[in-house]
């Protein structure tokens, strides 16, 4: 087509078709209070005349700059009330913008220590971190904090943006003493591509245009390595993860599966698993208000209607059978903590991962990060913006990969039980499944059968339950539970032969039993112990919430279900090892 015959709308579908297929960009700016990280991205959307003019109107007549001196950049990204009065960024500010080569979206993320949780929120989707260092003071602990907490949350490249190089008349020196001891700083945190920028955000040396000002810099603008940084691999090209949300079943002739694709691509007549059935199925169609589509790949929310009816549900997801996830109960994982109540080793909480919910608790803190130092330190708890490793034990199982891997099925967040509140976010690092905790361990050589090894020959994880003085009872439950197929036994035991009896529950405990423990007045002590021992897998069968004794049985029944192991993974306990 010749380009001066073409109409407006034929030059606004072309301009639409190029804007679709170019390259999208992440990135999120951090670093300390003042370092000039709203004056940076300011400069960088009006330098590169993508402010909007009303945007610019509204900035000119604030009332910083009713003096009419020069615009104050930072004024076009932060966009609270309380940010512009008090000069800092404090809520995450997105910005998108686009240039001829790629598109852009922006998280202009706080800088002062009591929103590190906001930041780890806007970098948590990032694929490059612009870490601003101010050149007048140096690399300072939120500059450590700010790269920790890219470097944890997977952002494989970053970008030292040194600023206010003006300030100190341009040297060429004190750029690279701070340039060379940030890249130390980074490799040490393992970034994969790292590049250092001496800019000037107020002046807007090399920031779109190139500085005259430093003629010993030979690098790319801050523009141009946004333009030109290598992108992370896609979720297309990872195996596929597909989180169920809902199941729609409008009427007997239609069932299909609606979710996101967290990873990977799906097409018709793809076979795919569920989990945690381990059922085998077919994709028949891909459906979408729009229509059938013949492919669909991450992020893309579809429903997929299914070659045969399994059960599905929330929470559950569909796999590839090639490269299925992890299937777990325990997990070890960092945390960064956002709540002013801190994270306690036994507290129950409710853990949220992908489109799946279980109760689950931190059975144990490994260590804090001191940010400072970069060391780790003990700690018995984690405290509001504390970053720390912990152990993680779950009623029912979750479906998971490694973050580093896909930090979509990777992640999770910490939830309240009574206020819904998130509580904290981690980033799951490794199963901890084969070396289950918690169990008395014999002493002496190391057994060639494992704990898991006894589950996976009962079918079901072990318990702990608690009756009280009620010896019918326990005959009853004993009976039920064995009708149902769960290795139990009962135990009575007396006020006075309570430490030799509790030896024995916690033995028939490590065997793989669900054991029932009989005996009146057991102490706090006691009880202690026992969830000490077993933690979510302990039963408190009260007399007060049980009086009825067919209650009872079905308050038992209900718990012991959640002990089962899903029985796609006991026809081969080596594929247990792996999934389980």
């Amino acid at each position: 087509m010749n380009t001066s015959a073409r109409s407006p709308r034929d030059e606004f579908e072309l301009f639409l078709e190029q804007n679709l297929h170019k390259d999208l960009l992440r990135f999120t700016t951090a670093g300390s209070v003042d370092d000039g990280k709203s004056t940076l991205i300011g400069r960088l959307l009006y330098d590169s005349q993508t402010v909007y003019e009303d945007q610019l109107a509204s900035v000119k007549k604030s009332r910083i700059n009713r003096s009419g001196g020069a615009i104050d950049f930072s004024l076009i990204t932060d966009g609270l009330q309380a940010e512009r009065e008090q000069g800092i960024t404090i809520d995450v500010g997105y910005r998108y913008f686009s240039t001829a080569k790629r598109k852009f979206i922006i998280a202009d993320t706080p800088g002062h220590e009591q929103y590190t949780r906001n930041m780890a929120t806007g970098a948590s989707t990032a694929d490059l971190a612009v870490i601003l260092i101010d050149a007048t003071k140096g690399i300072l602990p939120q500059t450590r904090r700010h790269s920790y907490i890219a470097s944890l949350l997977g952002i494989p490249n970053v970008l030292a943006a040194i600023n206010k190089t003006d300030l100190l008349d341009y040297r060429q020196e004190a750029f690279t003493a701070i340039a060379g001891e940030y890249i130390r700083l980074a490799r040490e945190l393992g970034f994969a591509l790292i590049q250092c920028i001496p800019i000037s955000a107020l002046r807007g040396d090399n920031v779109v245009e190139r500085s005259h000002r430093m003629p010993w810099y030979a690098g790319p603008t801050f523009l141009e390595h946004l333009e030109t940084v290598p992108l992370a691999r896609p979720a297309t090209a990872q195996a596929t993860r597909f989180s169920i949300q809902y199941v729609i079943r409008p009427d007997a002739s239609f069932r299909g599966s609606a979710g996101q694709i967290s990873s990977g691509t799906i097409r018709p007549g793809d076979r795919l698993i569920a989990l945690p059935s381990g059922e085998q199925t077919q994709v028949e169609s891909i459906i979408t208000l729009d229509g059938l589509l013949s492919e669909a790949f991450s992020p893309m929310s579809v429903t997929l209607e299914l070659a045969n009816h399994i059960d599905l549900s929330r929470g559950d997801m569909l796999v590839a059978p090639d490269h299925p996830p992890v299937v777990s109960w325990s997990f070890a994982a960092m945390v960064v903590w956002m709540h002013a109540t801190p994270l306690q080793p036994g507290q129950s909480y409710l853990i949220k991962q992908a489109g799946r919910q279980v109760r689950g608790k931190a059975a144990s803190i490994r260590h804090r990060v001191n940010i400072n130092t970069l060391q780790r330190e003990p700690a018995e708890r984690l405290h509001v913006n504390d970053i720390g490793a912990a152990e993680f034990e779950t009623v029912g199982p979750l479906f998971f990969d490694p973050y580093r891997s896909n930090r979509t099925t990777g992640s999770f967040i910490v939830i309240d039980l009574l206020t819904n509140a998130t509580l904290g976010a981690g980033m799951i690092e490794e199963d901890l499944s084969v070396q289950q905790t918690g169990s008395p361990r014999r002493a002496g050589p190391e057994s060639p059968v494992t704990e898991l090894d006894r589950h996976c020959r009962n079918g079901h994880f072990p318990a702990i339950i608690l009756t009280h003085a009620q010896p019918v009872l326990a005959v009853q439950l004993e009976g039920a539970l064995f009708e149902r197929g769960f290795e139990v036994f009962a135990i009575a035991g007396t006020k006075e032969d309570s430490i030799p009896a509790a030896a024995v529950v916690k033995t028939l405990y490590a065997a793989g039993f669900v054991v029932l423990y009989e005996r009146p007045g057991p102490g706090a002590e006691e009880k202690q112990e026992f969830r000490a021992v077993a933690g979510e897998r302990f039963f408190d069968l009260s007399e007060e919430s049980c009086a009825a004794p067919a209650e009872a049985i079905q308050q038992v029944l209900s718990f012991a279900d959640s002990l089962r192991i899903p029985g796609a993974y006991l026809r081969n306990t080596g594929n247990l090892r792996k999934a389980v």
